[in-house]
């Protein structure tokens, strides 16, 4: 009854996910590699949790 209350976790963590790529986006623009490295990294681990949510 009151499922139309409960945020949608998925959805967070796309917006999480996309925001994440953008910064890694901008880090390699200004040339630095390693940051660029640890924040897509961070992205890909919120899409392994995207995917784990996703597949039941």
């Amino acid at each position: 009854m009151f499922s139309i209350f409960k945020k949608n976790p998925i959805k967070k963590l796309n917006k999480d996910y996309e925001a994440k790529l953008e910064q890694a986006m901008q880090a390699q623009r200004k040339g630095d590699i390693k940051s660029y490295a640890m924040i897509t990294e961070e992205a890909e681990k919120i899409a392994a949790q995207i995917q784990a949510l996703e597949k039941p």
